[in-house]
């Protein structure tokens, strides 16, 4: 559900899933998609309803479904955003319960902003656990979500309670699993209550360790670069066994130089002209993870989306450089204006968070399915 550009779907298939169905609303999203070979004909049913999954009747869905998964839309929730939450009539949380209770899958995996664990926000993030924990308790016919949660909250505390399913999140840094981009988001893996209940994987990759191989040389070494006498000073760390955070220039340093023009690029690769900065808007560095993308709304404000050159200019990334950064494959193509490409990168899951995440919980579902149903699971 909501598959975007495709970067939580090709982490999956990387993590061992087959996705049967991907819906998406956005009709040049739904275009890279169908571009990049992510949708099978005969599959997909999207001229019916269009992508939106409010109008999916889920009941048609062949089952079992082994995996729900979607990176739910994250405005209602964003820093960035108006801050209704679930006021908010892009909140789409209600429309994946629904796919949970009709489906029953056998985990479900969400991607959010951290923002979802504002304090503000808080008290629908829990209800947003308890909904995942029970999900056929569904809500009345106009019922406010606090008297919904009210009634589950009620249910759990009866006498003999059981859950539906065993819930899990976290709120983590997708540099610290091998993307080079300070991303911090919150994962929430829920497995069916007969499963066991699933671990998210350590972190890979850590800010210390970037810190010593740059000091050691060995970050530059790499690189075949003299060491850059305008790094921030940042204060000795101790040594851990992670790798290094992977920095823009570790994404992007072998990429050839961007086409001037559209027209003359390959792979989404051409220069942007017009990027500036102002206060709490600069660009990111290159020996450092990418500040995080955004995906604007008419395109992206000064600063935004934007690296700093070894010269000391500011320029916007390109496509391919913001593809990268969200570690998409280079032959992945986006389809549509510039508007619309910031917008499927900025709101995509990184493919290597996702993989990373997904690969325990592939081998969580089909470790712990039935015999005869262990074949390749279906997202």
């Amino acid at each position: 559900m909501f598959a975007g550009a495709g970067g939580m779907a090709i982490g999956l298939r990387n993590a061992g899933f087959h996705h049967s169905r991907l819906y998406e609303y956005d009709v040049h999203a739904y275009a890279t998609l169908r571009g990049n070979g992510l949708l099978s004909l005969g599959v997909n049913d999207w001229d019916e309803h269009k992508g939106d999954v409010r109008k999916v009747d889920w009941s048609r869905i062949p089952q079992p479904v082994d995996l729900l998964a979607g990176g739910v839309p994250c405005q209602p929730f964003s820093l960035a955003g108006k801050h209704l939450a679930q006021r908010d009539g892009r909140n789409m949380f209600p429309e994946f319960f629904r796919a949970a209770e009709q489906l029953r899958p056998l985990g479900m995996f969400i991607e959010n902003v951290a923002g979802l664990l504002r304090e503000a926000f808080r008290p629908y993030f829990e209800y947003i656990l308890r909904r995942l924990e029970f999900p056929s308790l569904s809500p009345r016919p106009e019922e406010l979500w606090e008297d919904h949660d009210l009634r589950i909250r009620q249910h759990q505390n009866s006498d003999g309670y059981s859950p539906e399913y065993n819930v899990t999140w976290t709120p983590l840094d997708a540099a610290d699993y091998g993307v080079p981009q300070n991303r911090k988001r919150v994962l929430i893996v829920a497995t069916r209550a007969d499963f066991p209940t699933f671990s998210f994987p350590a972190p890979t990759h850590s800010r210390a360790a970037l810190i010593l191989a740059q000091e050691s040389g060995i970050y530059w070494e790499r690189h075949g670069i003299a060491p850059l006498s305008n790094i921030t000073h940042r204060p000795r760390l101790h040594s851990d066994d992670r790798l290094p955070w992977v920095t823009v220039r570790d994404a992007i340093g072998n990429l050839p130089a961007p086409a001037s023009t559209e027209g003359e690029a390959e792979k989404n690769h051409w220069s942007i002209p017009g990027a500036r900065s102002y206060h709490g808007h600069t660009g990111s560095k290159l020996d450092w993870p990418s500040k995080t993308l955004k995906a604007g709304v008419n395109g992206v404000p000064g600063g935004e989306n934007t690296v700093v050159t070894d010269a000391g200019e500011i320029r916007y990334y390109t496509f391919r450089e913001a593809a990268r950064i969200q570690t998409f494959p280079d032959t992945h193509f986006f389809h549509g204006a510039r508007k619309h490409i910031t917008r499927q990168i900025g709101n995509a899951v990184p493919c290597l968070l996702s993989e990373v995440v997904a690969r325990p919980l592939n081998d969580l579902l089909t470790s712990a399915a039935p015999s005869d149903t262990q074949e390749q699971p279906n997202a």
